[in-house]
């Protein structure tokens, strides 16, 4: 017990209970992910089997784990100097996956950057999504002026608004989700609430420009995101519309879910409901274990929440509280939507579960956040550890970013 215990102090930093959860969730997600590769293996067929799959989730689950070892031992002050040189990087790579394209199950989707020479595919919105929430913390709590919508427009919204552009027209959800979560942290930051609403107009002013160029002149192609989108939203909005195949699968897992389930891998649906390992495979979970094993696995999102408001709120840095809300709540946000979708709250979108759904760059994203937060969360266990923390009573958290004294950011990162 004594060698665990010096593994546990030397390996494993930051706090116990947000390690605990994220194991918890992934050694949990096994079970759904592999019940519903058969639906994987009928679609697909040939020399895969539901093995393959599994063994294939357990690759990316452990990618996704050394990711997490690794970012848990990187000090906060490398995210804040490194997101203003990751955000040129990120609009690169967006341009690169706008323009490349990538045809994917038979769907042109613009959302994949694909590397030839040793044949992977990832998607960089979910990277962008990350650099833009840690350069937007950044900002906020590196400012030394009073922000207001004009001082603030280049520096800040100008990339807010490009990033989230080249990530609109492929994928939609996400940078909904996106652009939601950095309207979250600039009120949680102390942006001007005018200003957060003349942000919230343009986007909703430059999305409907772009939707009414697309339906008026674009191509009348079944594939094209805005009319897929169309269909969804009025499919959901008529409630006397025929709802679609996979959110009748969906409900009817639920209902023969009822409250505790049909058991571990007898799910009737997983081999009829498209996307039962990924977008719905919440779906799945409560078919299996019923709307009490639905219930406590939000409850545990809700815990992981629960923790990142008290790393948030404990750490002694006003940049370190604004990044773990920054890279926090779009996993909670995401999650909560996922469910939602699945029974039927929201329109249905391809966002995944994080942490149980299968998938690669997604969930590599969310245990690199996770890092992030854990990173942060030293500070509060190991106060001496921290060259920053030795100066805590200069440091007052409750203060807007507007009255905080740059002098002492550029001491405390240099």
């Amino acid at each position: 017990m004594k060698k665990i215990d010096i593994f546990f102090n030397r390996y494993i930093k930051g706090d116990r209970y947000l390690w605990a959860f994220i194991t918890l969730l992934a050694i949990f997600s096994f079970l759904p992910v592999y019940s519903a590769s058969t639906n994987l293996v009928s679609i697909y067929g040939g020399t895969n089997t539901v093995f393959s799959y599994l063994f294939k989730h357990a690759i990316f689950l452990l990618v996704g784990f050394c990711i997490l070892f690794f970012t848990q031992f990187i000090d906060y002050k490398y995210f804040y100097h490194l997101s203003i040189f990751l955000m040129p990087i990120v609009f690169i790579l967006l341009v690169f996956t706008v323009s490349q394209g990538r045809e994917v199950y038979g769907v042109n989707a613009s959302r994949w950057l694909h590397i030839p020479i040793i044949n992977i595919s990832f998607q960089t919105s979910n990277i962008a999504g990350v650099v833009l929430f840690i350069y937007c913390a950044r900002f906020l709590s590196q400012e030394n002026k009073k922000i207001n919508f004009l001082n603030s427009f280049f520096p800040l919204i100008f990339p807010i608004f490009f990033i989230i552009g080249l990530i609109f027209p492929s994928n939609g959800s996400t940078a909904a989700i996106v652009f939601i979560s950095v309207l979250i942290l600039l009120f949680i930051g102390g942006y001007p609430f005018t200003g957060i609403i003349g942000i919230l107009l343009m986007g909703i002013i430059a999305a409907s420009i772009y939707i009414y160029f697309v339906l008026k002149w674009g191509e009348k192609n079944p594939k094209n995101r805005v009319y897929t989108w169309k269909s969804r939203i009025e499919n959901f909005l008529d409630h006397n519309s025929e709802e679609s195949y996979q959110m009748k699968q969906s409900k009817t897992a639920i209902f023969l879910g009822n409250k505790f389930g049909r058991g571990p891998g007898k799910s009737v649906l997983k081999a009829f409901l498209p996307q039962s390992s990924s977008d719905f495979i919440y779906a799945i979970i409560i078919e299996e274990y019923g709307s009490v094993g639905g219930v406590i696995l939000l409850f545990i999102y809700l815990l992981i929440l629960l923790r990142i408001m008290i790393i948030a709120t404990k750490v002694q840095n006003y940049f370190c509280t604004l990044l773990v809300f920054a890279v926090g709540f779009p996993i909670i946000n995401q999650a909560l939507i996922n469910m939602g979708i699945t029974v039927g709250l929201f329109p249905v979108t391809g966002q995944t579960l994080p942490l149980i759904s299968a998938g690669g760059t997604s969930m590599w994203v969310t245990f690199f956040s996770f890092g992030i937060i854990l990173s942060v969360s030293k500070m509060i266990k190991h106060p001496d550890t921290s060259d920053h923390n030795s100066k805590r009573k200069e440091t007052d958290v409750s203060t807007p970013p507007t009255t905080k004294k740059k002098d002492f950011y550029y001491k405390n990162m240099n």
